[in-house]
């Protein structure tokens, strides 16, 4: 109880929620590939999912994810995760689905929900210092 509470401390999710509101537990596992890059690994997945609301047009809750200075600098409410803290993110646990049906991201029918495999990616790019 008190990782969870020091987690939300430390973190503001891009959503308003903070770690305690998730189970980490139930995260898909960090993928074992290695030297996960923005550029190579994670925009594609951006691009896919999330540019439709936090790209070029249009930047909910202030946040744009079609750049890697922009994504870590985050919207409204910070980046929502912490460089090598996977298990602690709530934008990992946002597009793991495991929030409040509103805090899940992309939202129903507004882009194609990350496989477990790729929240693993996802994972693996933070832990890895999100090069």
């Amino acid at each position: 109880m008190s990782l969870k509470i020091a987690s939300a401390v430390c973190l503001s999710a891009v959503l308003g929620v903070s770690a305690a509101d998730f189970d980490a537990g139930k995260l898909p596992p960090v993928a074992a590939k290695q030297g996960v890059t923005y550029e190579k690994d994670i925009k594609p997945l951006f691009e896919r999912s999330c540019f439709k609301c936090h790209g070029a047009e249009k930047q909910k809750g202030k946040l744009r994810l079609d750049s890697l200075e922009a994504t870590l600098k985050g919207g409204s409410n910070g980046a929502g995760f912490e460089k090598g803290a996977s298990a602690k993110s709530t934008f990992v646990a946002s597009v793991a689905r495991l929030l409040a049906d509103d805090e899940n991201m992309p939202p129903e029918g507004k882009g194609k929900p990350f496989t477990a495999e790729e929240v693993g990616l996802l994972r693996a790019w933070i832990d890895q210092g999100t090069k």
